[in-house]
């Protein structure tokens, strides 16, 4: 089959090179334009466009691919199917009609659950313990359309987002193979979802990581892992000694069963240099201060003459 790639994210670059070294034919890739990347904000294309230039294959970065021109030169490749892998635009239906056979798209989670821009790093925040990838056709409301192939793993007990998005980026390529054969064959079956059970995971804002420590210590680990490494989870650390906040991300923490006798309140570091939670408390392993490279917390408490009694607060939001 001809197959025209949208795409811009990571993700779907492992399923590009799948299908460039498989039987079909990739014929011409679409993705975002390039952005600001950097302390010096260079304007950098997209992992996948930066693949089609190494590639030698044709690419067209566009803001808006449902405008007639762009749907017209995608047309003008006279493509059989449209995979779409994190594109980051909506698909219009006039878009979509140009490919006889489907539009498909690579979907980082079992649906319906999960719907929306950020599903993998929600399922970790809400303590999900298997995610998976889902291989559905474009529909007018987002992640919606109907199920053509799914696969499901464990999530790790200490699994990132991060982690986690290349494990099912690699995942996704050998059942993209077989979805394609299954369509080139007529043989591919098309289920719908049970929109009743549709969950949604929106996109992340650097608000969604802001630490509130007077919540449960199990449920701020999972935000952890689930914002690192981007948006990253936050908190304003405040030493005793000189009362000056330093803005810090937490990479990676672990929960302590433990209570709390000197009723400290929630953000203080106890005795063991455990944050004082809502519940529980909470072990920074990993720590990353504005402007400083991830280090272990120990390096973070021997560079700070860190003490029982300092605090964890919640970044004020703007």
């Amino acid at each position: 089959m001809r197959i025209i790639f949208l795409g811009s994210g990571a993700f779907g670059l492992p399923c590009l090179r799948a299908m460039y070294d498989s039987t079909h034919e990739l014929v011409f890739i679409v993705s975002q334009l390039p952005q600001p990347s950097g302390r010096g904000r260079k304007l950098t294309p997209t992992p996948v466009a930066q693949w089609a230039a190494d590639m030698n294959i044709g690419c067209l970065e566009t803001p808006d691919v449902n405008t007639e021109t762009v749907r017209a030169d995608i047309a003008a490749h006279r493509p059989d199917l449209l995979v779409v892998i994190a594109f980051g635009q909506k698909i219009g239906r006039r878009l979509i009609d140009v490919a006889p056979k489907a539009a498909i798209n690579v979907h980082a989670s079992v649906l319906p659950k999960w719907r929306g821009a950020a599903p993998i790093q929600w399922a970790i925040i809400h303590g999900d313990t298997t995610s998976g990838v889902s291989i559905i056709t474009l529909a007018e409301k987002m992640d919606a359309g109907d199920i053509l192939a799914t696969v499901e793993t464990s999530i790790g007990t200490r699994e990132t987002a991060g982690e986690l998005h290349d494990r099912l980026a690699d995942m996704s390529s050998s059942l993209l193979l077989q979805t394609l054969d299954q369509i080139q064959k007529g043989s591919a079956l098309f289920t719908p979802q049970n929109h009743a059970e549709a969950t949604l995971a929106p996109k992340l804002k650097k608000s969604d990581g802001y630490l509130d420590f007077a919540h449960p210590a199990r449920e701020l680990a999972n935000r952890i892992r689930g914002l690192w490494p981007w948006p990253g989870a936050r908190a304003d650390y405040v030493p005793t000694r000189t009362e000056k906040k330093i803005t810090v991300t937490i990479g990676a923490a672990e929960v302590i069963a433990k209570n709390n006798p000197q009723n400290l309140a929630a953000g203080t570091l106890d005795q063991d240099l455990d944050v004082v939670c809502g519940g529980q408390a909470l072990r920074i392993l990993k720590i990353k201060p504005s402007g400083s490279p991830l280090m272990d917390f120990k390096a973070f408490v021997n560079g700070r003459h860190t003490r029982p009694g300092d605090r964890f607060l919640t970044p004020q939001k703007v």
